[in-house]
């Protein structure tokens, strides 16, 4: 089998918009220190396919992909004629070659994606099960933007109504408001609920240290990139400090080598990932976490709209959570890539999430509403 062609399709929603981020600064904090809002637009909401043809008629495909024509137009030079069993070497190549062609690292992650559902079609199966099917469903956290603490709780009911017993506060007031917020929900919610806390960046050391030993006292399960990542010498000594896991790398995970030295340097304590840089450096990204004793933890749904990483999460032993982001009900993956034609989007039941069983992704498309939304092929 041979690849052919390599085709990036965008597509335009005819109702959806699009939002923007706005930084707005922080009130109440001696330091100056921003967080975001989410504004709308009038611009209509594109997404982009990325399809791999070979010449025995199986296409890998994955979405939404974010690469550029560029970006495509390197890829057809080194992969078109290429085996796309060759997987690892092409991963090889193209991972030691991304300074030459002025890339980051990571690039070509949605490319290694369309090989491994070439590979799982083929073969006539999952992705999951090419990976080693450890499970067949993963455990859900939900998590949104920052809240109210009547909010949080509010959303915690909504979770547990479909079996999810896990929630992931995102916090940006500072270490001062945020020890005793973290402390009320746990109070509600009570010893046997799994809390975590990420405040994007929002603490100083000082900060990191102490909420992060309120929240060992409150058994909460991880503090998640208390500071900016740059400083990877505060983030050592935090990691030395502090017994509950401390999860960095979120703005690094497109890097497989760094990620790696923050691991080895004592800098994180897990590490993060997502199938958007490819499923081969998430495993690869596993398998040394796995040799050092830790997880690495999947960040957001992955590609495919959950699809990326309920195959990922099962096909990896050391992995505690799929993050289920704005989760309001267990329909909501599926409702987002229903909007673009994906019809198997996995549901939230039971508080775990489960990969589509069919060949490769098991992406199901309704292939009428994916031509009627196209605007462009490349």
């Amino acid at each position: 089998m041979k690849i052919t062609d390599i085709k990036l399709h965008t597509l335009e929603h005819p109702t959806l918009t699009q939002v923007r981020q706005q930084l707005v600064q922080v009130p109440g904090l001696r330091r100056i220190q921003y967080k975001q809002i989410v504004i709308s637009s009038d611009a209509p909401m594109q997404m982009q396919i990325l399809d791999v043809e070979t010449d025995e008629g199986i296409t890998g495909r994955i979405a939404p992909v974010s690469i550029s024509r560029n970006q495509l137009d390197i890829l057809r030079t080194h992969a078109v004629g290429e085996s796309p069993f060759a997987r690892e070497r092409l991963f090889q190549m193209l991972h030691k070659g991304t300074r030459w062609v002025y890339q980051e690292p990571g690039w070509f992650g949605e490319f290694d994606n369309c090989l491994w559902d070439i590979a799982g079609k083929a073969a006539g199966l999952p992705v999951y099960a090419l990976t080693g099917r450890v499970r067949d469903r993963l455990p859900v956290y939900l998590t949104d933007h920052e809240l109210t603490p009547q909010g949080y709780l509010d959303q915690i009911e909504r979770g547990r109504t479909f079996g999810v017993n896990a929630y992931k506060l995102h916090t940006y007031r500072g270490g001062k408001a945020d020890i005793p917020l973290l402390t009320d929900i746990r109070k509600e919610v009570g010893d046997d609920y799994d809390l975590l806390n990420d405040p994007v960046c929002s603490y100083d050391l000082r900060e990191a240290i102490e909420v992060g030993r309120a929240m060992e006292a409150l058994n909460y399960v991880w503090l998640e990139e208390p500071m900016h990542e740059q400083k990877m010498n505060q983030y050592q000594e935090l990691c030395s400090t502090l017994t509950i896991p401390i999860i960095a790398t979120e703005r690094l995970c497109h890097d497989m080598d760094l990620s790696a030295q923050w691991l080895i340097q004592g800098a994180t304590d897990r590490l993060r990932a997502r199938t958007n840089h490819g499923l081969t450096q998430v495993l690869k990204l596993a398998r040394f976490a796995e040799l050092h004793g830790t997880n690495v933890e999947l960040h957001g749904p992955g590609s495919l709209y959950g699809i990326g990483h309920a195959h990922a999460g099962c096909g990896i032993d050391n992995t505690d959570f799929f993050e289920f982001f704005g989760g309001c009900g267990p329909r909501d993956l599926r409702t987002e890539g229903e909007a673009w034609g994906l019809l198997s989007a996995p549901l939230i039941e039971d508080g775990h999430i489960a990969p589509p069983d069919g060949p490769g992704w098991g992406a199901v498309w309704d292939e009428d509403r994916v031509r009627s939304l196209t605007v462009a092929t490349d």
